[in-house]
């Protein structure tokens, strides 16, 4: 079966695709990821197939605070939503038998899918369908008082992640030659795996029958990555550091943070090893080791706490390593999860990034590192974590779809 997964963003919202689409190809099916340019070499280098589709999110995310007026902002998502449009019906036209479609891009692939005939597949990182038990990801403040509450939260949510590709849905469907008076939704993907754990997040009891917490998808190693000898050296010399980035966030904000994480590296007395992502974050000092790109599984085990934007899969990982962290939120699905990490007792608080001090850091990175507790139940949930497998729901389904 030639399936194709649809995904535009950030890293966090490609490299979980790249071991979901690993083992589908291990079980026989042709994996073609649709993602951004700048990303072909990660797809490609963990053996996968690529198609790019147009858009630049970190010139995005820069565009959007240089912006001068919500209509500037409005039509900078626009238009990059058009380009994903573009880059989606391309993308199929070589052929493919089943859609597997991230959540953002979920009314483009259902259009898609319309035209082709073919299935659907919703393979969403964070919850995105409403539930009474709690507020979905993105509530941009909002809170459900109740169940009724947190349903229309939940409604809310879904249709403005949906408004943002509706142009590009209804041209999309202009393009394949379907009814322009039946626009695709994004609500109207199913099934849908999440590809979360549910030791970490259960499953919502009153989610239909055909909308699952599949597991996490480990994101796949390029072939032949092998560590920096500079960041070997360091992690040998001396105990275990503390992870420190901001993944895609703050963008243009490096030095400022470099300044901020240098001074609560030294208050608190700690080695540290900083990734530079999209802000490229640069902090100097004796015991601070900068690095660029690193697989997660293989450094945060090497580590003693994380400190991360609490993306999806930044904290999928350090879960999954089995580490203390220090969630610092920016925005989007981040609050959401870092209060989890919170309610789950591996994190001593959240520190909004608005926020942020180099005080306020050292103090947090203390706390979990000297109160044993977050330690201990990072590491009960590492291993409940290790026996699940999120990939086997889906393969599962893609063997009945091939069967019938």
């Amino acid at each position: 079966m030639r399936a194709l997964i649809i995904t535009a963003g950030s890293r966090g919202d490609v490299v979980p695709f790249t071991g979901l689409g690993r083992r589908l190809q291990e079980a026989g099916h042709e994996v073609v990821v649709a993602a951004h340019a700048g990303f072909a070499g990660l797809v490609g280098g963990c053996g996968l197939g690529f198609r790019a589709v147009p858009g630049d999110p970190q010139g995005l995310i820069r565009d959007w605070a240089r912006a001068g007026s919500r209509e500037e902002v409005r039509a900078l998502t626009r238009a990059y939503a058009d380009g994903i449009g573009d880059g989606v019906a391309r993308a199929v036209e070589s052929g493919v038998d089943v859609l597997l479609t991230a959540f953002g891009p979920a009314p483009l692939a259902r259009a898609a899918g319309e035209a082709l005939g073919i299935p659907v597949i919703g393979t969403y990182l964070v919850p995105s369908v409403p539930t009474g038990e709690f507020s979905l990801p993105n509530a941009r403040g909002e809170a459900g008082a109740d169940r009724e509450g947190n349903l229309a939260v939940g409604r809310e949510v879904v249709r403005r992640a949906e408004a943002v590709f509706e142009g590009a849905a209804t041209r999309l469907r202009a393009r394949f030659g379907l009814p322009a008076e039946a626009p695709s939704a994004g609500s109207g993907v199913r099934p849908v795996f999440h590809g979360f754990s549910p030791s970490v997040l259960p499953r919502p009891a009153d989610w239909p029958s055909w909308v699952g917490a599949a597991g996490y998808w480990w994101p796949a190693r390029p072939d032949g990555w092998q560590p920096p000898a500079e960041l070997v050296d360091f992690l040998r010399a001396g105990p275990p550091p503390v992870f420190i980035g901001f993944g895609s966030m703050a963008v243009g904000e490096g030095e400022r943070l470099g300044e901020l994480v240098a001074g609560a590296v030294e208050r608190a007395g700690v080695r540290a090893v900083v990734q530079a992502g999209w802000a490229d974050l640069d902090a100097f000092g004796t015991d601070i080791l900068a690095v660029g790109d690193v697989p997660h599984d293989w450094l945060f085990p090497r580590t003693a706490a994380v400190v991360h934007h609490a993306g999806a899969g930044t904290t999928a990982a350090a879960l999954r390593a089995g580490v203390p962290a220090v969630p610092v939120p920016v925005m989007a699905d981040q609050p959401f999860w870092a209060a989890r990490l919170c309610e789950l007792g591996v994190a001593p608080r959240a520190l909004p990034f608005a926020d942020l001090t180099a005080e306020a850091l050292a103090t947090a990175i203390t706390d979990s590192l000297t109160d044993p507790s977050y330690g201990r139940r990072a590491a009960d949930l590492a291993r409940a974590i290790a026996t699940e497998d999120g990939a086997a729901p889906l393969l599962a389904h893609l063997g009945r779809v091939t069967a019938g």
